[in-house]
């Protein structure tokens, strides 16, 4: 009983999701597909392209952009457009914002959608409202990514000089 139990309870899980989070997270999807066929693939890549020339842009728009339109894994892709340099600091931004997606756009990590619903769970149960929730975690994680992205740059660029000098002295 307890061994069928156990499957018949995860069939009973499986169908809450089939018929709860899954319909949302393919809209949402479905709806980002159709938003970036509308503006045009060329026009989405010269965007990319553009914001990757400046810092600001570099570690919030370009990891919030490819999150929503690649999801997580193939969001860390957008890294083509940079050169080697920046590329350990767009990683680290957009890896960093795979979690905070979760909260307003499900769909960019639904791995870990466990993880925000089971804080909101517990915020929803306190009395408290889940949409602010949500937009806070979203408006953190873009400061977090933008912090983390400018913080690894500049990591990068010291070793990278450091390993340079080391370089031209003999060493390894």
């Amino acid at each position: 009983e307890h061994f069928i139990g156990m499957f018949n309870a995860g069939g009973e899980v499986f169908m809450g999701l089939v018929t709860g989070i899954v319909p949302t997270l393919v809209v949402l999807l479905t709806f980002t597909y159709a938003i970036m066929k509308f503006i045009g693939e060329e026009r989405v890549n010269r965007a990319i392209q553009f914001a990757s020339k400046y810092m600001l842009l570099r570690y919030t728009v370009m990891p919030i952009l490819a999150v929503l339109i690649l999801t997580n894994p193939m969001a860390y892709t957008f890294g083509r457009f940079l050169p080697e340099k920046q590329k350990p600091a767009f990683y680290d931004s957009a890896v960093s914002f795979v979690h905070p997606v979760t909260s307003l756009f499900p769909y960019a990590n639904a791995g870990e959608l466990f993880v925000y619903l089971g804080i909101a769970n517990g915020i929803k149960e306190a009395g408290y409202s889940i949409s602010e929730l949500a937009v806070r975690y979203f408006l953190v994680g873009i400061v977090i990514i933008l912090l983390r992205g400018i913080v690894t740059e500049l990591i990068t660029k010291y070793l990278a000089k450091r390993n340079d000098a080391s370089v031209l002295e003999g060493g390894n």
